[in-house]
């Protein structure tokens, strides 16, 4: 098993995926190595591939953040990309539900030297938005990663848009779903909420918006 490919999707074919990943160097050691140690777990094809990892710590250095939300962490990797790159004084919330899983990401992030950076709560995401809002930190935020359950979504969005500045970016992942979105003949539950949020985000007046085919969708939205 390459522990380093991305999960094989119809959007991006296993060959190009793994010219990426062997040929172009995207990880550190560290970040292998809880790759290796994620693949091991039952749900460990939820780990974002190296290519969007990568291309998240990009986007977060690109608006200069010094605040950054995670909205589903699973064992951390995203979250490793993410705070390597914010300043010493940045902070980086992490919203999960499972202490497991995360406990995992709390090894790295101690052995990476980036710990101090990351608050992680387990807790419902809305619950800890919310309380981000109560507490006055509107406008506040420099970039925002959403991958959390799918139908969640909407809600994620509009809460991150009131936490994010002018100029703050918001990434959503998974949004081209294996390619289901783009197949009139699926229409779970999931799949539809997807393509309810790309037409959203997509024409939403408070951002400027793009949806790219990287890893398996992602869509940015700039908050104007």
């Amino acid at each position: 098993m390459n522990t380093q490919l991305p999960m094989k999707s119809s959007i991006t074919s296993e060959n190009v995926a793994r010219y990426v990943v062997e040929k172009i160097v995207l990880d550190s050691a560290l970040e292998k190595k809880l790759r290796i140690e994620t693949s091991k777990l039952e749900a460990g094809g939820m780990i974002s591939g190296s290519d969007v990892g990568s291309f998240l710590g990009i986007l977060a250095q690109s608006v200069n953040a010094v605040k950054a939300i995670e909205i589903g962490t699973f064992t951390g990797y995203t979250a490793l990309k993410v705070a390597s790159v914010l300043p010493k004084e940045g902070k980086l919330i992490c919203c999960d539900i499972s202490p497991e899983w995360t406990s995992i990401g709390r090894r790295y992030w101690q052995e990476a030297g980036v710990s101090e950076k990351i608050e992680l709560k387990i807790a419902p995401a809305v619950q800890t938005l919310e309380a981000l809002i109560a507490n006055s930190q509107e406008n506040t935020f420099d970039f925002a990663f959403i991958d959390a359950d799918k139908t969640g979504y909407d809600k994620y969005y509009e809460l991150c848009l009131k936490l994010l500045r002018p100029g703050g970016l918001i990434v959503l992942d998974n949004m081209l779903w294996d390619g289901a979105v783009a197949d009139a003949q699926i229409q779970d539950e999931t799949t539809q909420a997807l393509r309810k949020m790309n037409e959203k985000v997509s024409q939403d007046e408070r951002v400027n918006a793009c949806l790219l085919t990287v890893g398996d969708g992602l869509m940015l939205a700039r908050k104007k």
